[in-house]
């Protein structure tokens, strides 16, 4: 038995992620507040504290600051690091066409805004802060699109996902090759030694975890002596930690120890069993689920108190409306990433150099690009590197304050005027994404001029009945119909209806998905990954190549499936089998007379 394990791309977890917004934005306001109160000395003295401690003759201190700065923060980017090489691993930047519009457009929104920034901050000490202006800050921009809550948002978060990957990996390049100095060959040595060290560490035969945090540890603690910025050690670690989907056979022989210790219960089963429960899962996705809401709900908040205390005083404000400095932060990231990230879409749709998801359009890429100008986290972290002059470090978080909040409001307005000018049709009654013969899976003449589409999963039982109606259907018109099956795995009540679902995809690979599919509706209520790599002999695939699709290959399968169930999302289906005829979607019984009658009266009869 295999679970549910291959990768589906980002994971939807819109609550969490709104939770973790809502507590950054609350942190970000509280630093405000403090330091512009009565008692805003006590929140200086704060940052300014000296923490550390002393070995014999040696003696280790930062500030406050500094520490979560330097040190904290190192774990933020360990976990960015960990999903970045797990979506070009196995994630949704392994499909190179679906991830070129994305990645085309992520470098166009680091780039331009840039560019925009030094177009008004050409020369002098402004000018190294370029890179304030690049990255946006995904916690914020994932919470302000379940806020403004937009029509249909379910690709343009996957796209604006995918987009932000891009975007932390420039983030993290430009920190490493411009922001670093005081450069000490000795220590980087050490670093290099270090890196391979921890490369290695993957071929221990156990102990790895705390293997991996003294090598990082060291990591950091020479980087920092070597000049170059310390928290570029969780990046390097992350990358070089294995990414892997879980392995059929070491699966299936955690299941026999779970079922040994089942029927005699002893030490040695519980540890073999744990032990293989968890080496299951690659280190990555451990550490991911480990760390991550730490990083979510601790250290970004601690990162925004300490750095987003700005001296809002009328001096303040009057300096930074008259600053270059603040003008350019907010020109490059309010109008940097509008431009950048839609002009490049624009461009790479055009050129056929990628494609985007289905259904998704370019007016919902402005809005996710407007919201993309939401610069916060890399934007204070490089404006402590980049800028010394304390006056002049108020003056930009002024820019990225006030650039966050226009950018949030500019992309409010795209979307409730695009929808006010061209507003949807009433969900689900139109067939979104139309039959598209080189790649739906379509039974009959191509060019019919009937049409039925079926929304399904191979565990609902009454999918399982219609395949019968649909039969009767296609005698009944014969060339004057096409059939088209997609997939809508309704995973709460049919729990193996997703695996079903990209094992069809895997045998389609090879020619073979309606045989597969016919063979999975005979044995529905039997879809263990057991019986279904039965079925794909039964199917007749090559079972070694349809395993290696299955695996190797999870995330173009699961694409496509996700690609309906996400159409089904845009439609608000949520019952199988759900029906469309000639694009309309199909109200009442799903019998064969039934269906004869609604195709007959979509051409007006017969």
């Amino acid at each position: 038995m295999l679970p549910n394990h291959f990768s589906r791309g980002p994971k939807v977890k819109t609550s969490t992620e709104n939770s973790a917004a809502g507590l950054l934005l609350l942190a970000t306001v509280a630093a405000i507040l403090w330091a512009n109160s009565p008692w805003s000395q006590t929140y200086w003295a704060l940052l300014d504290t000296h923490v550390g401690f002393s070995f014999g003759d040696m003696h280790f201190e930062m500030t406050v600051k500094h520490l979560i700065n330097d040190g904290l923060m190192t774990f933020f980017f360990f976990v960015v690091g960990l999903e970045v090489m797990a979506e070009f691993t196995i994630g949704q930047l392994t499909d190179r066409a679906r991830a070129a519009v994305p990645v085309l457009a992520a470098v166009a929104g680091l780039a331009v805004p840039a560019l925009i920034f030094l177009m008004i901050n050409s020369s002098g000490d402004n000018a190294n802060a370029w890179g304030v202006v690049i990255s946006t800050d995904t916690a914020f921009l994932i919470g302000a699109l379940a806020i403004i809550n937009p029509k249909f948002p379910a690709r343009l978060r996957l796209f604006l996902l995918t987009l932000a990957v891009v975007d932390d990996i420039g983030a993290l390049t430009v920190i490493a090759l411009f922001y670093s100095d005081d450069i000490r060959i000795g220590p980087l040595l050490v670093a290099v030694l270090l890196i391979v060290a921890i490369a290695l560490v993957r071929y221990l035969p156990g102990g790895r975890g705390p293997a991996y945090a003294v090598i990082g540890f060291a990591l950091w603690v020479a980087l920092y002596a070597g000049g170059v910025h310390p928290t570029l050690a969780g990046v390097a670690i992350a990358l070089l930690i294995p990414v892997f989907t879980p392995e059929r056979g070491r699966v299936e022989e955690t299941v026999d120890l779970i079922r040994a210790f089942r029927q005699s219960p002893n030490s040695d089963y519980a540890r073999a069993a744990s032990r293989g429960l968890r080496d299951s899962i690659s280190i990555n996705e451990r550490l991911q689920t480990q760390f991550g809401p730490y990083v979510s709900f601790l250290v970004l908040p601690l990162f925004a108190l300490v750095n987003a205390g700005v001296r809002l005083t009328a001096e303040t404000m009057s300096a930074a409306m008259r600053s270059p400095l603040t003008w350019g932060i907010v020109a490059g990231l309010v109008l940097g990433k509008l431009i950048g990230i839609t002009g490049a879409t624009w461009l790479v749709a055009k050129l056929r150099w990628g494609q985007l998801a289905p259904g998704l359009t370019l007016r919902r890429i402005a809005g996710g690009a407007a919201l993309s100008g939401i610069g916060f986290t890399i934007s204070l972290f490089i404006i402590d590197i980049a800028i010394g002059d304390p006056l002049r470090q108020d003056e930009a978080r002024v820019g990225v304050l006030l650039a966050s909040l226009l950018a949030f409001l500019l992309g409010w307005a795209i979307f409730a005027i695009t929808d006010w000018i061209s507003p949807p049709e009433p969900v689900g009654m139109k067939l979104v994404r139309p039959v598209d013969p080189e790649r739906d899976h379509i039974r009959g003449n191509p060019d019919a001029p009937l049409t039925l589409v079926e929304y399904g999963d191979f565990e609902c039982p009454f999918c399982s009945r219609a395949t019968g109606s649909i039969d009767q259907v296609r005698e009944h018109f014969g060339d004057e119909l096409r059939y088209v099956w997609r997939h809508l795995p309704l995973e709460r009540v049919h729990p193996r209806a997703f695996d079903a679902a990209r094992a069809s995809e895997a045998a389609a690979l090879q020619g073979k998905f309606w045989e597969m599919a016919r063979t999975l509706f005979e044995h529905s209520e039997d879809l263990e990954w057991s019986d279904i790599y039965r079925y794909a002999v039964t199917a007749g695939c090559d079972i070694e190549r349809f395993d290696k699709d299955v695996r190797a290959h999870a995330s173009k399968v699961v694409l496509r499936v996700q690609d309906d169930a996400q159409d089904a999302e845009v439609m608000d289906l949520n019952s199988t089998p759900t029906f469309f005829v000639n694009g309309r979607r199909h109200k009442g019984p799903w019998d064969a007379a039934s269906l004869i009658r609604a195709l007959q009266q979509s051409r007006g009869g017969d």
